[in-house]
């Protein structure tokens, strides 16, 4: 494998770098009303809702989450209360990273500039950040970019204000359809997927595989 070494590595990271508890959520609000199959097809209507919901124009986060809830309570047959869209919203702060990521991640930034790109609130990212153990050059949200991944106009942004190219980052992600794909549209050729088992691999985008972020800083030979 030949060893990459980008201006920049950039990163999703709720997902992929913060463990992103969407399903523990609905699993609290609504796990006495429905039995395992019920709730499993809950949390896949659940994440289905939420990309369609960031696939149109940018509107808050809370918005996508309460729209998204709703629909998923429509077509599940239980009855949805505004307060708790609220709390699901409320909760996304609190969130930690996944285990392996502080050490990997703080290896990597000893060498190479990180950078968030998010599907995120400016008043809510900087705690889950602050939780990930590393350093970051920058992070940047949905609601600076007035955009959501997977929109291109999304990592447009993240170009513009980094001052440099597709050419120039290593782009890591868990997730192809938020991310990894568009990545590759948008003509980043060096990514890294990092199989958190949620979404099945997808060789034609072209990838270095990683299990977790303990594996990241070997794709640099550090």
């Amino acid at each position: 494998m030949t060893l990459l070494r980008p201006k920049y590595v950039t990163f999703d990271c709720y997902g992929t770098l913060t463990n992103f508890q969407m399903a523990e959520a609905a699993r609290d609000l609504y796990g006495d009303q429905l039995d395992e199959a019920g709730m499993a097809e809950f949390i896949r209507n659940f994440a289905a809702y939420r990309l369609d919901e960031v696939l149109g124009d940018w509107k808050p986060y809370a918005a996508v989450v309460h729209n998204s809830l709703e629909r998923s309570c429509k077509r599940n047959g239980v009855k949805f209360k505004d307060e708790d869209a609220r709390m699901v919203y409320e909760r996304v702060p609190s969130w930690g990273p996944h285990a392996d990521v502080p050490a990997g991640l703080a290896k990597v930034a000893k060498e190479i500039p990180l950078v968030i790109l998010s599907n995120a609130m400016n008043a809510q990212i900087m705690s889950n950040v602050e939780k990930l153990g590393a350093p970051f050059h920058a992070v940047y949200t949905a609601e600076q970019a007035q955009a959501y991944k997977p929109r291109l106009r999304a990592f447009e942004y993240m170009f513009d204000m980094l001052g440099c190219g597709p050419e120039d980052v290593v782009h890591c992600s868990s997730s192809f359809r938020y991310d990894l794909m568009s990545a590759n549209d948008i003509g980043i050729k060096n990514k890294v997927w990092v199989n958190r088992r949620h979404e099945p691999a997808n060789p034609f985008y072209g990838y270095v595989e990683i299990a977790n972020i303990s594996g990241l800083p070997g794709v640099f030979g550090l």
